[in-house]
């Protein structure tokens, strides 16, 4: 964990919601988190928790929620800027990398052209030659090979590995301090992934960027992160280092989702399946915990009525006291916690 690196995003009291048949639900409850330059923070959780409604809110991206709480960039307060003041942050000191390259690119545009753009949108005075340089020293960073005649080409002409990493090339087109990378890696296969993750591992530590990797994939987490935010229902419910959170978990909900993955040891033993689904944001509980229902058979008094962050060690944050008395099902009344 590189304590010594300034501090480039802090979010405090986060909350983004959405107007429903007339209620706000907020997608973002309350979240408070920091990232620091050369550092990858992992949000993680599954489908439906919040996370990609947090990237958005960092971009400013929102057209239709209500967002309160504050996001700091180097000290800037994102939230309450002008449209004209997040134009020239976003793409410039903040990049994203989006899910879907194939909805965030123009169909209709050679992929050079797209890239160009967003260079001529933040450094007006390079010429159109050194533009076209600049292009294709990016294509070709990215791992993309012969980038002088990608740089022709249309996006349905390329590959989802490749459009992918034109998205990446645009993200970090004017070496961008924050990357926020919205599950970069979904729709790939897995030999592309890695690529993918070796780039944006490469990419931090040649620029010392700081990244919000945002994924429901923890194989993803364990091979990127130095810190891991676990999110659920919009909520944090653990935040720690990434050793700390692969063997030492204590929320029910970290427990359960690294219980779930398969590893090559335990391809005997049973895998964990968490019960019941991320509640939709009108059904969401407001009040107690909000994973109460996913774990019946922990008492009702295990659960803060309004649960709060506790940091159980240096660090390592946990929300909820039920941690404390949580096990799985087929483990009656052994409270502690082994990951082998």
């Amino acid at each position: 964990m590189h304590t010594g690196n300034k501090e480039l995003l802090k979010i405090e009291n986060l909350t983004t919601s959405f107007r429903i048949a007339d209620h706000d639900y907020a997608a973002v409850d309350d979240v408070t988190i920091t990232v620091r330059e050369n550092e990858v923070l992992a949000i993680v959780g599954e489908s439906g928790s919040g996370k990609s409604a947090l990237a958005y809110s960092i971009m400013g991206l929102h057209t239709r929620a209500k967002v309160k709480g504050n996001i700091y960039y180097q000290g800037q307060d994102i939230v309450g800027m002008t449209p004209s003041m997040l134009n020239k942050l976003r793409g410039k000191e903040i990049g994203m990398i989006f899910q879907d390259p194939l909805s965030a690119l123009n169909p209709l545009m050679i992929v050079g052209s797209q890239i160009e753009e967003v260079i001529l949108l933040h450094q007006p005075r390079l010429s159109k030659k050194e533009r076209s340089d600049r292009t294709i020293e990016l294509l070709s960073k990215v791992g993309i090979p012969h980038p002088e005649h990608t740089y022709g080409r249309y996006p349905h002409e390329l590959s989802g590995g490749m459009r992918q990493r034109v998205i990446i090339a645009i993200a970090i087109a004017n070496d961008p301090k924050l990357l926020i990378a919205d599950e970069p890696t979904t729709a790939l296969d897995v030999t592309i992934q890695l690529q993918i993750l070796e780039l944006l591992r490469r990419l931090k530590n040649e620029s010392k960027a700081g990244i919000v990797l945002i994924t429901h994939d923890l194989g993803v987490v364990a091979e990127m992160a130095d810190r891991v935010a676990v999110m659920y229902a919009g909520q944090i419910v653990e935040i720690a280092d990434i050793y700390t959170l692969i063997y030492k978990a204590q929320h029910p909900y970290t427990r359960s989702l690294l219980q779930s993955i398969p590893t090559v040891s335990e391809a005997k033993s049973k895998l964990h399946v968490i019960q019941g689904i991320v509640p939709s944001l009108q059904n969401l509980p407001r009040k107690g915990c909000r994973f109460r229902s996913r774990m019946p058979w922990i008492a009702e008094s295990a659960h803060e009525e309004h649960p709060e962050m506790h940091e159980i060690s240096p660090g390592h944050f946990v929300r909820c006291s039920c941690y404390k008395h949580f096990h799985f099902p087929d483990q009656k009344g052994d409270h502690r916690h082994v990951i082998s």
